[in-house]
């Protein structure tokens, strides 16, 4: 049963080797799915108000809290600052007047004489008082909360009322709301750009999109089962996340992740979506990547031998795999597989092995053509041609 591997040949056919391993093996239910972001991984920034934009940041460009976004300039802001202005010019008037007027009240009082006209208009000027500070608090206020809303770096005021502090600039003083004329957005909280909504330095309409903020640490995967495997699931049963078997991926690269089983259930299709959390991130671990959900189902109990499931070939009736003769490393040896518990990447070998063996991985296809063109249990050799012929050519 061996079979002539020579370096030559090896290279042509592509045959890789695999190690015997000791490890636990488990039944495993495999669920295809994909890797999606979490349904809270995506913050939308939304103008608040009409004006121009100036983005701040790039595409792809990563961001912390407090990292500037973007700022508008809007007319609204300004019509704002003009209510202020105008409702405190109208609030220190109406003051004025009553003063003179309560003066007047109070001398003529004084002197043992009333006058009903003139009590009647310092009513009517504590009314406007009144109403005027209303109108100057609301406007306040409104600026107050769009500088809030707007995570201006200058909105650490805590009061309505600190955005009239004076401030000296292009050497005279003005209120603090006076010297705002770019409203600014910072990031309040970790993440990718992902999207840009709106040009550099156009104008866009309130509630425009400007600008989406990704945090790539939020990612679950997205799989779907068929209702058939109900009995199989349960949220607290083992399972991992693995890549598609291919060229460069290691058998042995899977990531523990917790299972989350769906709230409804497809009657048409009769299956059930699942999802599961990573427990930890890899590079292969991003937003549309497909890949396995394997829950295990059963388990061996302990370490067993065990080799690639790929290593592992349908022959007629026999499964077969081909060990790298421990006497001759130019030679393998086909072995009929007595096989154990199967988790779709590695099963367990109850015999033909030693925790020292070496398997044909890559090209135990094409050895096993080889070897069924003589029968099934002859050896032969292999050409450099990669052609294969029997002990007895």
């Amino acid at each position: 049963n061996r079979i002539k591997i020579p370096a030559t040949v090896r290279s042509n056919l592509g045959i890789t080797f695999a190690k015997v391993e000791r490890r636990p093996v488990a039944n495993t239910l495999r669920v295809p799915g994909a890797f999606e972001l979490e349904p809270l991984a995506t913050h939308e920034f939304r103008l608040l108000i009409p004006g121009t934009v100036r983005l701040k940041v790039q595409s792809l460009q990563r961001v912390n809290p407090g990292d500037l976004l973007y700022q508008i300039q809007s007319t609204a802001w300004l019509d704002l600052q003009s209510q202020i202005e105008l409702s405190q010019a109208s609030l220190q008037q109406a003051q004025s007047r009553f003063e003179a007027v309560n003066n007047r009240v109070k001398a003529i009082e004084d002197a043992g004489f009333k006058s009903a006209d003139l009590a009647a208009e310092r009513s009517d000027l504590q009314t406007q008082i009144t109403r005027a500070h209303a109108v100057f608090q609301a406007a306040l206020g409104k600026a107050h909360r769009i500088l809030k809303l707007h995570e201006s770096a200058l909105s650490n005021s805590g009061r309505p009322e600190d955005l009239l502090k004076p401030i000296q600039t292009e050497g005279r003083s003005r209120p603090l709301y006076q010297t705002i004329d770019w409203l600014s957005v910072r990031a309040t909280e970790s993440g990718v750009i992902d999207q840009l909504g709106v040009t550099n330095g156009g104008f866009a309409e309130e509630a425009t999109l400007v600008l989406t903020i990704v945090d790539p640490q939020q990612v679950r995967f997205h799989a779907t089962a068929l209702q058939s495997d109900l009995p199989s699931l349960h949220e607290n049963a083992g399972s991992k996340l693995v890549l598609p078997q291919s060229d460069g991926v290691d058998l042995n690269e899977s990531v523990e992740a917790s299972l989350t089983l769906g709230l409804e259930a497809d009657p048409t299709q009769r299956t059930i979506t699942l999802f599961a959390n990573p427990a930890e991130l890899r590079p292969w671990i991003r937003p549309g990547v497909t890949g396995f959900l394997e829950i295990a189902t059963d388990a061996t109990g302990g370490p067993v031998l065990t080799i690639p499931r790929s290593a592992v070939v349908k022959d007629g009736l026999d499964h077969v795999f081909f060990k790298r003769d421990p006497k001759d490393a130019n030679k393998v040896i086909r072995e009929v597989a007595d096989l154990g518990v199967d988790d779709g990447r590695w099963v367990e070998l109850k015999s033909g092995v030693g925790p020292n063996d070496e398997v044909v991985v890559d090209g135990a296809y094409e050895l096993k053509l080889a070897s069924a063109q003589s029968g099934t249990q002859k050896g032969g050799h292999f050409h450099a041609d990669g052609t294969f012929h029997a002990e007895d050519h």
